[in-house]
């Protein structure tokens, strides 16, 4: 350095003003320590506080299940829907069947398929023996019948009536579409409904 740009005062300056940057840059850095100390000491904390809330919450989970109650019913119902059937047969049957226990039903028109029980029906038809003035052994509808009222009794079963009687049995002219050489073929919608026989003497 030249005498002209030598100046003591300016580098004894310039020395202090170096110091004070070194302590300015040390104390954010210090705070900084200290600051991030502090959060951990928090976290420990924290982290207890939420893990007694979800454990709470997965004991209120545990101890209260969310279950949903089947609503009870008092009947069974089933529907047969263009059944290939003669409606005035059906109409004989449910009148034969009418009253009684699904199993006894069953039964019953099993026999009517065997040729060995005959139903009894109004009108011009030949007299059958036995307590019956007049009756026949509609088979095709007999078996039809068996099938709806097997339904019937896994229906009952499901709906948990102990002891199902048939209380209605109502037959319907369905809609009956053209067979060949124009004739209209023979369709019929039935609905059968079972009752317990408990209720059934609470409501009489």
């Amino acid at each position: 350095m030249t005498e002209k740009n030598y100046n003591p005062e300016q580098k004894q300056n310039m020395g202090i003003n170096k110091q004070q940057k070194n302590q300015k840059m040390q104390q954010p850095a210090v705070a900084k320590t200290e600051k991030l100390e502090k959060k951990e000491e928090a976290k420990p904390a924290e982290d207890k506080k939420t893990e007694t809330k979800v454990e709470e919450k997965k004991q209120e989970t545990v101890s209260k299940p969310v279950i949903k109650e089947k609503p009870k019913k008092t009947n069974a119902v089933v529907n047969g829907i263009g059944v290939p059937i003669s409606t005035k047969q059906s109409m004989a049957i449910s009148r034969f069947i009418k009253r009684k226990k699904i199993e006894d039903a069953i039964r019953d028109l099993e026999q009517v398929a065997r040729l060995k029980k005959p139903v009894p029906m109004k009108g011009e038809i030949p007299h059958r023996k036995g307590e019956i003035m007049s009756g026949r052994f509609p088979q095709k509808a007999a078996k039809e019948f068996i099938i709806l009222l097997k339904s019937l009794a896994a229906n009952s079963a499901y709906n948990g009536l102990e002891n199902p009687i048939i209380t209605q049995s109502v037959p319907n002219i369905g809609s009956r579409p053209f067979g060949r050489k124009g004739i209209r073929r023979k369709r019929t919608n039935i609905t059968i409904i079972a009752e317990d026989k408990k209720q059934m003497v609470k409501n009489k």
